[in-house]
Protein backbone atom coordinates (compact mmCIF):
# COMPACT_ATOMS: atom_id res chain seq x y z
CA UNK A 1 0.00 0.00 0.00
CA UNK A 2 1.41 3.40 -0.98
CA UNK A 3 2.00 5.85 1.84
CA UNK A 4 1.42 9.60 1.78
CA UNK A 5 5.14 10.16 2.19
CA UNK A 6 5.92 7.98 -0.82
CA UNK A 7 3.40 9.89 -2.93
CA UNK A 8 4.91 13.21 -1.81
CA UNK A 9 8.36 12.01 -2.85
CA UNK A 10 7.02 10.79 -6.20
CA UNK A 11 5.38 14.14 -6.93
CA UNK A 12 8.49 16.07 -5.84
CA UNK A 13 10.73 14.09 -8.21
CA UNK A 14 8.22 14.55 -11.05
CA UNK A 15 8.06 18.32 -10.49
CA UNK A 16 11.80 18.87 -10.31
CA UNK A 17 13.09 16.14 -12.61
CA UNK A 18 15.98 15.51 -10.25
CA UNK A 19 16.42 13.39 -7.11
CA UNK A 20 18.81 15.78 -5.41
CA UNK A 21 16.63 18.86 -5.92
CA UNK A 22 13.53 16.96 -4.82
CA UNK A 23 15.28 15.77 -1.66
CA UNK A 24 16.48 19.30 -0.87
CA UNK A 25 12.97 20.71 -1.33
CA UNK A 26 11.56 18.11 1.08
CA UNK A 27 14.44 18.52 3.56
CA UNK A 28 15.38 14.83 3.44
CA UNK A 29 18.46 12.98 2.27
CA UNK A 30 18.63 11.73 -1.28
CA UNK A 31 19.12 8.08 -0.16
CA UNK A 32 15.98 8.32 2.00
CA UNK A 33 13.98 9.72 -0.91
CA UNK A 34 15.30 7.06 -3.30
CA UNK A 35 14.49 4.30 -0.80
CA UNK A 36 10.89 5.46 -0.39
CA UNK A 37 10.39 5.80 -4.14
CA UNK A 38 11.76 2.27 -4.73
CA UNK A 39 9.36 1.02 -2.05
CA UNK A 40 6.47 2.70 -3.86
CA UNK A 41 7.52 1.13 -7.15
CA UNK A 42 7.83 -2.29 -5.49
CA UNK A 43 4.38 -1.97 -3.95
CA UNK A 44 2.83 -1.02 -7.27
CA UNK A 45 4.88 -3.49 -9.29
CA UNK A 46 5.95 -0.91 -11.86
CA UNK A 47 8.85 1.44 -12.55
CA UNK A 48 7.74 5.06 -12.14
CA UNK A 49 10.96 6.96 -12.74
CA UNK A 50 13.89 6.42 -15.07
CA UNK A 51 17.11 7.29 -13.27
CA UNK A 52 19.87 8.82 -15.38
CA UNK A 53 23.01 10.92 -15.03
CA UNK A 54 21.24 14.09 -16.16
CA UNK A 55 18.22 13.70 -13.88
CA UNK A 56 15.00 11.76 -13.54
CA UNK A 57 12.21 11.25 -16.07
CA UNK A 58 8.82 9.64 -15.61
CA UNK A 59 8.16 6.39 -17.40
CA UNK A 60 4.96 6.08 -19.46
CA UNK A 61 3.14 4.48 -16.51
CA UNK A 62 4.68 7.11 -14.24
CA UNK A 63 3.15 9.84 -16.41
CA UNK A 64 -0.23 8.12 -16.13
CA UNK A 65 -0.06 7.76 -12.35
CA UNK A 66 1.39 11.15 -11.40
CA UNK A 67 -1.97 12.88 -11.83
CA UNK A 68 -3.59 10.38 -9.44
CA UNK A 69 -0.82 10.96 -6.89
CA UNK A 70 -1.28 14.71 -7.06
CA UNK A 71 -5.04 14.40 -6.65
CA UNK A 72 -4.66 12.20 -3.58
CA UNK A 73 -2.33 14.73 -1.97
CA UNK A 74 -4.64 17.65 -2.85
CA UNK A 75 -7.67 15.81 -1.47
CA UNK A 76 -5.74 15.11 1.72
CA UNK A 77 -4.82 18.78 2.00
CA UNK A 78 -8.48 19.75 1.57
CA UNK A 79 -9.43 17.25 4.29
CA UNK A 80 -6.92 18.83 6.67
CA UNK A 81 -8.24 22.31 5.93
CA UNK A 82 -11.85 21.22 6.43
CA UNK A 83 -10.87 19.62 9.73
CA UNK A 84 -9.14 22.83 10.79
CA UNK A 85 -12.29 24.80 9.98
CA UNK A 86 -14.37 22.48 12.17
CA UNK A 87 -12.35 23.59 15.18
CA UNK A 88 -12.59 27.25 14.17
CA UNK A 89 -9.06 27.77 12.93
CA UNK A 90 -9.28 30.51 10.29
CA UNK A 91 -7.37 30.40 7.01
CA UNK A 92 -4.45 32.75 7.52
CA UNK A 93 -2.39 32.45 4.34
CA UNK A 94 -3.43 32.34 0.71
CA UNK A 95 -0.89 31.74 -2.06
CA UNK A 96 -2.26 33.99 -4.77
CA UNK A 97 -1.13 33.92 -8.40
CA UNK A 98 -1.64 36.84 -10.77
CA UNK A 99 -0.36 37.96 -14.17
CA UNK A 100 2.10 40.89 -14.09
CA UNK A 101 -0.05 42.68 -16.69
CA UNK A 102 -2.77 43.07 -14.04
CA UNK A 103 -1.55 42.49 -10.49
CA UNK A 104 0.47 45.67 -9.86
CA UNK A 105 -2.35 47.89 -11.12
CA UNK A 106 -5.28 46.27 -9.28
CA UNK A 107 -4.10 44.28 -6.28
CA UNK A 108 -2.80 47.19 -4.13
CA UNK A 109 -6.37 48.52 -3.80
CA UNK A 110 -7.73 45.02 -3.18
CA UNK A 111 -5.15 44.22 -0.51
CA UNK A 112 -5.76 47.53 1.26
CA UNK A 113 -9.49 46.84 1.56
CA UNK A 114 -9.04 43.14 2.34
CA UNK A 115 -6.63 43.87 5.19
CA UNK A 116 -9.07 46.36 6.64
CA UNK A 117 -11.97 43.91 6.44
CA UNK A 118 -10.11 40.68 7.31
CA UNK A 119 -6.81 41.49 9.03
CA UNK A 120 -6.17 37.81 9.77
CA UNK A 121 -5.80 37.01 6.06
CA UNK A 122 -2.44 37.20 4.33
CA UNK A 123 -2.12 37.15 0.55
CA UNK A 124 1.25 35.86 -0.64
CA UNK A 125 1.32 37.34 -4.14
CA UNK A 126 3.15 35.43 -6.88
CA UNK A 127 3.33 37.01 -10.33
CA UNK A 128 3.72 34.66 -13.24
CA UNK A 129 2.58 33.41 -16.64
CA UNK A 130 -1.13 32.45 -16.39
CA UNK A 131 -0.65 29.20 -18.31
CA UNK A 132 2.09 28.12 -15.90
CA UNK A 133 0.13 29.23 -12.86
CA UNK A 134 -2.84 27.08 -13.92
CA UNK A 135 -0.52 24.07 -13.65
CA UNK A 136 0.70 25.31 -10.26
CA UNK A 137 -2.90 25.70 -9.10
CA UNK A 138 -3.79 22.16 -10.16
CA UNK A 139 -0.65 20.86 -8.42
CA UNK A 140 -1.49 22.73 -5.21
CA UNK A 141 1.50 25.08 -5.36
CA UNK A 142 -0.85 28.08 -5.24
CA UNK A 143 -4.38 28.32 -3.81
CA UNK A 144 -6.07 30.89 -6.04
CA UNK A 145 -5.23 32.95 -9.10
CA UNK A 146 -6.45 35.94 -11.08
CA UNK A 147 -6.15 35.53 -14.84
CA UNK A 148 -7.43 36.67 -18.21
CA UNK A 149 -9.81 34.21 -19.85
CA UNK A 150 -9.82 31.60 -21.24
CA UNK A 151 -8.50 29.33 -18.49
CA UNK A 152 -8.50 25.57 -19.23
CA UNK A 153 -9.11 22.93 -16.61
CA UNK A 154 -12.11 20.74 -15.76
CA UNK A 155 -10.94 20.51 -12.14
CA UNK A 156 -11.04 24.29 -11.68
CA UNK A 157 -13.77 26.66 -10.57
CA UNK A 158 -13.68 29.73 -12.83
CA UNK A 159 -15.44 32.86 -11.55
CA UNK A 160 -15.71 35.63 -14.19
CA UNK A 161 -15.26 39.02 -12.52
CA UNK A 162 -15.02 41.94 -14.94
CA UNK A 163 -14.10 43.10 -18.43
CA UNK A 164 -11.15 45.45 -18.79
CA UNK A 165 -11.03 47.75 -21.85
CA UNK A 166 -7.90 47.73 -23.99
CA UNK A 167 -6.52 50.82 -25.72
CA UNK A 168 -4.18 51.34 -28.64
CA UNK A 169 -1.32 53.78 -28.12
CA UNK A 170 1.07 55.28 -30.64
CA UNK A 171 4.22 57.46 -30.49
CA UNK A 172 3.41 61.14 -30.00
CA UNK A 173 4.73 62.00 -33.49
CA UNK A 174 2.89 59.16 -35.25
CA UNK A 175 0.82 60.09 -38.32
CA UNK A 176 -2.38 59.00 -36.50
CA UNK A 177 -1.63 60.65 -33.15
CA UNK A 178 -3.58 63.86 -33.72
CA UNK A 179 -6.44 62.47 -35.78
CA UNK A 180 -9.88 62.53 -34.18
CA UNK A 181 -11.39 59.82 -36.37
CA UNK A 182 -9.31 56.67 -36.74
CA UNK A 183 -10.44 53.32 -38.15
CA UNK A 184 -8.88 49.90 -37.78
CA UNK A 185 -8.04 50.00 -41.48
CA UNK A 186 -5.69 52.92 -40.76
CA UNK A 187 -3.48 50.53 -38.79
CA UNK A 188 -2.64 48.40 -41.80
CA UNK A 189 1.11 47.76 -42.20
CA UNK A 190 1.91 49.18 -38.75
CA UNK A 191 3.99 47.27 -36.19
CA UNK A 192 2.70 46.25 -32.76
CA UNK A 193 4.86 45.45 -29.77
CA UNK A 194 4.00 42.58 -27.44
CA UNK A 195 5.15 40.52 -24.48
CA UNK A 196 6.45 36.98 -24.10
CA UNK A 197 4.40 34.62 -26.29
CA UNK A 198 3.27 32.63 -23.22
CA UNK A 199 1.11 35.54 -22.03
CA UNK A 200 -2.58 35.74 -22.94
CA UNK A 201 -1.71 39.32 -23.91
CA UNK A 202 0.58 38.17 -26.72
CA UNK A 203 -2.15 36.10 -28.34
CA UNK A 204 -4.67 38.91 -28.13
CA UNK A 205 -2.31 41.42 -29.73
CA UNK A 206 -1.32 38.94 -32.43
CA UNK A 207 -4.96 38.25 -33.32
CA UNK A 208 -5.79 41.95 -33.53
CA UNK A 209 -2.73 42.66 -35.69
CA UNK A 210 -3.76 39.90 -38.08
CA UNK A 211 -7.32 41.25 -38.29
CA UNK A 212 -6.23 44.76 -39.27
CA UNK A 213 -3.33 43.75 -41.52
CA UNK A 214 -0.63 44.86 -39.10
CA UNK A 215 2.34 42.84 -37.86
CA UNK A 216 3.97 42.22 -34.51
CA UNK A 217 7.63 42.88 -33.81
CA UNK A 218 9.05 39.39 -33.99
CA UNK A 219 12.67 39.85 -32.93
CA UNK A 220 11.98 41.45 -29.56
CA UNK A 221 9.32 40.92 -26.89
CA UNK A 222 8.83 43.36 -24.04
CA UNK A 223 9.27 42.27 -20.44
CA UNK A 224 6.51 44.44 -18.96
CA UNK A 225 3.79 46.91 -19.87
CA UNK A 226 6.17 49.67 -18.78
CA UNK A 227 8.74 48.52 -21.31
CA UNK A 228 6.10 48.47 -24.06
CA UNK A 229 4.95 52.01 -23.26
CA UNK A 230 8.53 53.27 -23.22
CA UNK A 231 9.30 51.63 -26.57
CA UNK A 232 6.15 53.14 -28.07
CA UNK A 233 7.24 56.51 -26.74
CA UNK A 234 10.61 56.12 -28.44
CA UNK A 235 8.97 55.30 -31.77
CA UNK A 236 9.61 51.56 -31.97
CA UNK A 237 5.98 50.67 -32.69
CA UNK A 238 2.40 50.64 -31.41
CA UNK A 239 0.98 48.80 -28.41
CA UNK A 240 -2.29 47.76 -26.80
CA UNK A 241 -2.45 48.72 -23.12
CA UNK A 242 -5.04 47.64 -20.51
CA UNK A 243 -7.07 50.42 -18.94
CA UNK A 244 -6.12 49.63 -15.33
CA UNK A 245 -2.48 50.06 -16.32
CA UNK A 246 -3.19 53.36 -18.04
CA UNK A 247 -5.10 54.60 -14.96
CA UNK A 248 -2.39 53.49 -12.52
CA UNK A 249 0.35 55.65 -11.05
CA UNK A 250 2.93 53.50 -12.85
CA UNK A 251 1.22 53.77 -16.22
CA UNK A 252 -0.49 56.64 -17.95
CA UNK A 253 -0.06 58.15 -21.39
CA UNK A 254 2.57 60.78 -20.67
CA UNK A 255 4.91 59.58 -23.43
CA UNK A 256 2.36 58.13 -25.87
CA UNK A 257 -0.95 59.07 -27.51
CA UNK A 258 -4.10 57.01 -27.11
CA UNK A 259 -6.05 56.43 -30.31
CA UNK A 260 -9.83 56.65 -30.43
CA UNK A 261 -10.83 54.01 -32.93
CA UNK A 262 -14.40 54.24 -34.18
CA UNK A 263 -14.65 50.51 -34.90
CA UNK A 264 -12.65 48.96 -32.05
CA UNK A 265 -13.86 48.13 -28.54
CA UNK A 266 -11.22 45.75 -27.34
CA UNK A 267 -11.30 44.23 -23.89
CA UNK A 268 -10.10 41.26 -21.91
CA UNK A 269 -12.20 39.23 -19.48
CA UNK A 270 -10.71 38.59 -16.04
CA UNK A 271 -11.61 35.71 -13.74
CA UNK A 272 -10.70 34.35 -10.32
CA UNK A 273 -9.78 30.66 -10.35
CA UNK A 274 -9.43 27.98 -7.68
CA UNK A 275 -9.73 24.21 -7.47
CA UNK A 276 -13.20 22.70 -7.39
CA UNK A 277 -14.01 21.36 -3.94
CA UNK A 278 -11.39 23.54 -2.23
CA UNK A 279 -11.93 23.64 1.52
CA UNK A 280 -11.87 27.43 1.60
CA UNK A 281 -13.92 28.02 -1.53
CA UNK A 282 -16.22 30.42 0.34
CA UNK A 283 -13.20 32.52 1.39
CA UNK A 284 -11.93 32.52 -2.19
CA UNK A 285 -15.36 33.64 -3.37
CA UNK A 286 -15.32 36.50 -0.85
CA UNK A 287 -11.94 37.63 -2.20
CA UNK A 288 -13.22 37.28 -5.77
CA UNK A 289 -16.23 39.48 -4.99
CA UNK A 290 -13.93 42.08 -3.43
CA UNK A 291 -11.73 42.06 -6.54
CA UNK A 292 -14.82 42.44 -8.72
CA UNK A 293 -16.04 45.42 -6.69
CA UNK A 294 -12.70 47.21 -6.57
CA UNK A 295 -11.97 46.63 -10.27
CA UNK A 296 -15.34 48.02 -11.30
CA UNK A 297 -14.82 51.05 -9.07
CA UNK A 298 -11.40 51.72 -10.55
CA UNK A 299 -12.74 51.34 -14.08
CA UNK A 300 -15.76 53.56 -13.44
CA UNK A 301 -13.83 56.38 -11.77
CA UNK A 302 -13.26 59.32 -14.07
CA UNK A 303 -9.57 59.74 -14.89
Amino acid sequence: MATIRQLEYFVAVAQRGHFGRAAAALHVTQPALSHQLRALEAGLGVTLVERGQSGAELTPIGRELIGHARKILLDLDDMKQLAARSIAQPLGRIRFGVTPTLGPYLMPRVIEVLHRQSPELRLFIKEGIPREQVAQLIDGQIDMMLSPLPVPGDALHIEPLFREPLHIVVPPDHRLAERNAVKSADLRDTTFLTLDHRHHYHGQVARFAEQVGARILGDYEGTSLDSLRQMVGSGVGLAILPELYIRSEAGGTDMVRQLKLRDYNGYRSIAAVWRKGAAYADTFMTIAELIRTQARRLLSDKP
